[in-house]
């Protein structure tokens, strides 16, 4: 097993030397990142934790930001562990009532990009992506981790677009009654 322990360059740069899956992994945490910052600003502030219904006798749909929020924990939370080897779940530091409007979400959404472009960093050559680190549910490659990582956050933005288009729907109402 082997702990990634090297020394950060100053700044992330791709030339064209960098491999393919480290370069379509980064890109595609990049499109996530940016996905969830114009969901941010399309979102109004007043609607940013709405819970819409969900049906009848089952509890509310979660909120568009409490996705968007879980969707940034989860890159936050690899990344965080793959640099640090700190996986907390940030879960304490993401609720509402601490990223209460959209700047505060968006400044957290930076923070998060900030922390995944650090451990994008330390990734020289696609072979790095087949070592094994250390993480809370035991030895894991990179890859793999990568890979699941990507995907669930994925699902969680997916789900904030999707109740984001439910309250968009109710939007005229919801604003309009007292």
């Amino acid at each position: 097993m082997l702990i990634l322990s090297v020394s950060l360059p100053t700044s992330v740069e791709f030339s064209d030397s960098m491999n393919e899956l480290i370069a379509d992994l980064h890109r595609q945490f990049s499109q996530l990142h940016q996905e969830s910052r114009e969901l941010i600003h399309a979102i109004p502030p007043e609607l940013l934790y709405y819970r819409p219904p969900n049906g009848v006798d089952s509890l509310p749909a979660n909120s568009c930001g409490e996705q968007i929020l879980r969707s940034a924990a989860a890159v936050e939370q690899t990344f965080g562990g793959i640099t640090t080897n700190l996986w907390d779940d940030p879960f304490e530091w993401t609720l509402p009532e601490t990223l209460s409007t959209p700047e505060r979400v968006s400044d957290y959404l930076n923070e998060v990009e900030a922390t995944r472009k650090r451990g994008f960093e330390l990734f020289q050559s696609d072979d790095d992506l087949l070592k094994e680190i250390m993480a809370p549910a035991g030895a894991t490659k990179l890859r793999p981790l990568l890979l699941d990582t990507l995907e669930r956050a994925r699902h969680y933005l997916r789900c904030a677009k999707a109740t984001f288009d439910m309250v968009r729907a109710e939007e005229p109402k919801l604003i309009t009654e007292p």
